[in-house]
């Protein structure tokens, strides 16, 4: 069967059931915020339609108490605001790669490490293993709260030469996505850029950046496409697995009644095959796009990502674990996790 996000969005949840919450009153409104481009029904950036899954059945099984308003494409608040705003209770609940708050948490950093995670099995693993416990809490002592988890893997999308092995980075412009792999890159010789996915496309454009590695998503939603010569895939095997959870701000969830918090934490939980099967559809989908328009596509195998591991290895994780108490833990506990 060909992957189109059609198949994957269309039929994923079912009908959700009703939940009587009691006499009507006003609705409690969520506001949701994300970078990512808005979506048409089923059709779409995954991520988008995940959050309008999540407003139209929080609706439902509160019978109109609760409503949650999706912001896509920064149209609230700009992406690099977001968590900051949710610790501090001045936004509900976002949608983001967690690793983009390192610069105020160097822990989550973790949630992009390159070559930590290598499966979306293993990723999702962290939730119920020690790890994701530990995480959970340190997140939740930060004000920080995770109702999906979402995986992702991704690729590289370049404009002139390919990035597969890590001897192809030096001398090249490229947005690795976090602080580690900027350190993993430049160890390869590269030259990092810092900057949200949804400006690779004017960097890449301008000749700012040479690759962009980002997930299979945004490389499809934000049609790098139109500029690129090579995609190297995440498909089967990839050293950039990101977590990018839908996330609630303690300060807000603590503030519902225990039936709303227990609402919204079972709606995420629901969520979350939808976000690995929608994920998993992307890797593919990305490749026909990508080839369709004219670029060369290559695929990763467990030999070239080793070279990418023993390189993360003996850079980014050895700085993360240095960092401090906490971050020397949850690698030793993400390491633990069976692959």
């Amino acid at each position: 069967m060909s992957f189109t996000r059609r198949h994957v969005l269309a039929g994923t949840i079912a009908a959700p059931a009703i939940l009587t919450f009691g006499a009507a009153r006003a609705a409690t409104t969520l506001k949701i915020s994300h970078q990512f481009p808005g979506s048409s029904g089923n059709d779409g950036d995954f991520r988008d339609v995940l959050c309008r899954r999540f407003a139209a059945e929080l609706e439902s099984k509160s019978s109109g108490e609760m409503v949650a308003q999706v912001y896509a494409g920064s149209s609230l608040m700009k992406v690099n605001s977001q968590v900051s705003a949710i610790r501090k209770g001045a936004l509900d609940m976002s949608l983001v790669p967690i690793s983009y708050a390192g610069g105020e948490m160097p822990e989550v950093n973790i949630g992009l490490m390159p070559a930590l995670v290598s499966s979306y099995a293993q990723g999702l693993a962290w939730k119920n293993a020690a790890v994701g416990k530990e995480f959970s809490k340190f997140l939740n002592d930060k004000g920080v709260m995770i109702v999906t988890w979402i995986w992702q893997a991704g690729g590289v999308a370049s404009r002139s030469t390919p990035l597969v092995n890590p001897e192809d980075a030096k001398g090249m412009k490229i947005r690795g996505g976090s602080r580690e792999m900027d350190m993993m890159l430049q160890a390869a010789g590269a030259a990092v850029l810092s900057l949200p996915s949804n400006e690779l496309y004017a960097a890449m454009q301008t000749g700012a950046c040479d690759a962009g590695i980002t997930s299979s998503t945004s490389l499809v939603s934000f049609k790098l496409e139109e500029i690129a010569k090579h995609l190297t895939t995440g498909r089967g095997k990839s050293y950039w697995y990101m977590l990018e959870p839908l996330i609630i701000s303690k300060a807000v969830f603590e503030a519902l009644p225990k039936k709303q918090q227990d609402l919204i934490m079972d709606v995420g939980q629901g969520l979350e095959a939808f976000g690995r099967d929608a994920a998993m559809a992307d890797d593919e989908l990305v490749a026909k796009i990508y080839e369709k328009a004219g670029a060369k596509i290559h695929d990763l195998d467990e030999a070239i990502v080793e070279k990418w591991r023993k390189l993360a290895r003996d850079t980014a994780w050895k700085d993360y674990s240095a960092k401090n108490a906490n971050c020397e833990k949850l690698l030793k506990l993400a390491e633990a996790v069976p692959t």
